[in-house]
């Protein structure tokens, strides 16, 4: 029998690592990013086309490389970073696995214009499919060009996969913002389409993050630091009061190296704890220096987790710095036994003879003299005082009350007892009526059993119409605000805003400006109050951020959809009788009653029949 085990060859190799490393666009833009840093660069430029599928175009101005670098560049485990194994228990570098741009070659088309400082000409190279078609000298500035076209052009399958350009160029935009954010005294540039998204200059920490979300940033921040021989901490956390719907703005970085972690997460929400609304999640910027030898980041593809020696020291650290930044800047409430300082006798007074109070008394004043005066006749006269309700009664004795009301024709209430406890026309409401059952289902009788409704789907399911309907017909009424209502957003969510502006003025609501940090809005819809616009829109940009419509959604159906999750009646609030029996007749009135938006089941008979076998 021949043998069944061979080597899979170079090509075939790399299209493999490809689908570990480069999972879509977002994935190389990482990579040649953290190559760049690795080099050296001051100043990095990002230019991608149609979120990325067409061109990705990274520029950088650090110390570039030779000829044979050049080359070897794109074979496969060929780094600079490491050369002992030991040296992956002490990196100091991003890229150390040498398998992204052999990944990227696998399954693209790349150009590589490289140059050193102390070289006359640069080197170029073009590669597709692992295959390298051309090599030459060039002019080009000091550093390194990388241009990415037609990604995944030899696997249309992985192509396929990838989602609309709104969406890829967001989890691009996300990867942008971990890398800027970890390195904020490199300059950053990011172009989209001829269209600047970012224009980062390098500054501190503190406004970079301002730089990336918004002006308003700033004060919603506070600051946290500590020092230990584990673990040192700097970096932000946000007000509570600022807390948001969405973990958006949620980012770790260890050894400058974004980093995702549950664990830690905890630790901050343990800190935040009592201080949140319900499903409100905290904004935090924290950056930890550990030492090298006591993580493995060498765990995941992505290298996006990391393992660490003694997670519980860290948790426990982490969760008391941010307690003690809270407190300290009077964020949060803490008990000081300290003496109140305004309590504290002033300096001036130290050596102030006490002086007895004196108390000045007219002797002469008489409360009676103007009485005394205003009446003649010095016999007293008392007058009766009388309660204010026997007022009401003066007259009555000696007066005829005139009135043009037959008292005789006038019938009273009966209180006569019938044989029906609440009477027949309480009977007949009784038949069909509702009630509530723990504050989340309605229940209602039918002919044949017993009809159960989840409150909160079904509201969901009306609403979800209702708005189709008027996104559809634009009859959409919309009540004015009294004084317009300024909300802070950040530029990728004032993108997505303009995107849908027109759908969400035919839902009722009004935008007088649009700025590119800031929205004013003169109206919204009838059906939710003023306190609940913010929450409503974080949470539809939440939406649209991460489940925007390709080609099976249209953007009507989703914004319905968040729209009407968002402003439909929650499980725990009391509803009366009205409401309840609104409800149900909401729902049936529907062209799809029994299922949500989402597909979800919105309710369950019980025949009578099932209800007989539980007693049997």
């Amino acid at each position: 029998m021949s043998d069944v085990i061979h080597l899979l060859p170079d090509h075939v190799a790399n299209q493999i690592a490809a689908g570990e490393v480069v999972q879509r666009p977002a994935s190389v833009i990482k990579e040649l990013l953290e190559n760049a840093i690795d080099a050296g660069a001051e100043n990095i430029q990002v230019y991608i086309k149609e979120a990325g599928k067409i061109l990705i175009r990274v520029v950088d101005d650090g110390v570039g490389m030779s000829l044979t670098d050049a080359r070897l560049s794109f074979e496969r485990h060929a780094t600079s970073k490491i050369k002992l194994a030991e040296d992956l228990f002490q990196l100091q570098t991003k890229g150390f696995r040498g398998e992204a741009l052999a990944s990227i070659a696998a399954i693209a088309h790349v150009e590589l214009k490289t140059r050193r400082e102390n070289d006359e000409v640069g080197t170029c190279i073009k590669i597709e499919g692992s295959e390298i078609t051309s090599q030459e000298a060039c002019v080009t500035p000091r550093g390194t060009s990388i241009s990415v076209k037609n990604l995944f052009y030899n696997i249309p399958a992985r192509r396929n996969f990838l989602k609309s350009d709104t969406v890829e160029t967001r989890h691009i935009v996300d990867e942008f913002q971990r890398v800027a954010l970890a390195h904020p005294a490199i300059s950053f540039s990011l172009v989209h389409n001829s269209g600047e998204l970012f224009q980062l200059p390098g500054t501190n920490f503190r406004q970079r993050i301002t730089n990336i979300f918004g002006g308003k940033t700033n004060e919603k921040l506070v600051p946290v630091n500590e020092d230990t021989e584990i673990l040192k901490i700097s970096g932000f956390v946000g007000k509570p009061e600022f807390a948001k719907r969405s973990r958006g703005e949620q980012f770790f970085f260890v050894n400058d190296r974004f980093i995702k972690s549950p664990y830690l997460n905890h630790a901050v929400s343990a800190a935040f704890e009592g201080l949140l609304k319900e499903k409100s999640y905290p904004s935090y910027f924290l950056y930890l220096k550990v030492d090298p030898k006591s993580i493995d980041i060498n765990i995941h593809p992505t290298k996006t987790e990391i393992k660490f020696d003694d997670e519980h020291a860290l948790y426990a650290i982490l969760r008391s710095a941010i307690k003690h930044s809270l407190g300290q800047f009077n964020v949060a409430p803490v008990l000081d036994f300290e003496r109140d300082p305004n309590l504290d006798t002033p300096y001036n007074y130290e050596n102030k003879p006490v002086a007895t109070p004196q108390v000045e008394v007219d002797r002469n004043f008489n409360p009676f003299k103007n009485e005394y005066q205003s009446n003649r006749s010095f016999a007293p006269t008392f007058k009766k005082e009388t309660a204010p309700w026997e007022s009401l009664y003066t007259g009555l004795k000696n007066e005829e009350v005139e009135t043009d009301v037959d008292l005789k024709q006038i019938e009273f209430e009966s209180e006569e007892v019938t044989g029906n406890l609440f009477g027949a026309t309480r009977v007949e409401e009784n038949q069909n009526s509702t009630f509530q059952l723990n504050k989340k289902f309605i229940i209602s009788t039918l002919k044949n059993g017993m009809l159960v409704i989840d409150q909160h789907r079904a509201h969901t399911r009306i609403l979800y119409e209702e708005l189709l309907k008027s996104i559809t017909v634009s009859a959409a009424v919309s009540q004015q605000l009294l004084f317009p209502l300024v909300l802070q957003f950040t530029q990728q969510e004032i993108a997505l805003l303009k995107g849908i502006k027109e759908s969400l003025e035919q839902t009722g609501f009004i935008f007088s400006e649009i700025k590119s940090d800031s929205a004013e809005i003169t109206g919204i819809p009838t059906s939710i109050s003023e306190s609940e616009v913010e929450m409503l829109l974080e949470q539809l940009l939440a939406d649209f951020e991460n489940e925007v419509p390709g080609s099976n959604f249209s953007q009507t159906d989703l914004l319905a959809k968040s729209l009407a999750r968002s402003m439909a009646v929650k499980s725990g609030n009391l509803l009366n009788a009205t409401e309840q029996q609104h409800i149900v007749n909401g729902l049936f009135a529907c062209k799809e009653p029994s299922l949500t938006p989402f597909n979800k089941p919105v309710f369950i008979t019980l025949p009578v029949e099932e209800l007989e076998k539980k007693f049997m």
